[in-house]
């Protein structure tokens, strides 16, 4: 596992596999850090599916309003929601899209992301400067490469549990 420099902005995600680390990039997109803190201390982003998983791009989950397993989930409804908190504005920077870097999810409308995030499974640096970045995987990168392919997938992964390292 990885050193943890910064427990409160480092967020500690439960696969079927093992733990993910995520470090969170406050200096770089403070809403989208503070936002995943609030919905992963809250729990809303436990047992939320992995909805649309494409090989050699990236893995999204977070749908908090539809993509519960274990609370009326639906499929197809997954991806379509977020939370009951409004949407951010963009947070656009220099950071890449590289292997590993955590991506806002969001319509057309660069100011609509809210509780939905993407996990790059390569460099993916056409979405620079279009997809707010707020952190990146240190440790438990192979857990997220083991994720169930497919838009959506058969049988969906999930986030068994979302939490903040500082709370852990």
């Amino acid at each position: 596992m990885a050193e943890i420099k910064d427990p409160e902005n480092t967020i500690l995600m439960e696969l079927k596999d093992g733990t993910v680390t995520i470090e969170l990039l406050p200096d770089v997109a403070p809403q989208h850090a503070e936002r995943m803190k609030e919905l992963a201390r809250s729990g809303a982003y436990d047992n939320v599916a992995f909805h649309r998983v494409i090989e050699g791009f990236m893995a999204q989950t977070g749908d908090v309003a539809h993509g519960n397993m274990e609370k009326d989930f639906n499929i197809r409804m997954a991806g379509t929601g977020g939370s009951e908190l409004p949407n951010l504005p963009a947070e656009f920077s220099k950071l890449p899209h590289d292997r590993g870097t955590l991506g806002a999810a969001r319509s057309q409308n660069p100011n609509s992301a809210n509780s939905q995030f993407f996990i790059n499974f390569k460099d993916n640096h056409f979405l620079n400067g279009q997809y707010t970045v707020y952190g990146r995987v240190i440790s438990g990168m192979e857990h997220v490469d083991a994720i169930t392919r497919g838009e959506p997938p058969a049988k969906p992964d999930r986030m068994i549990s979302v939490k903040v390292a500082a709370d852990a």
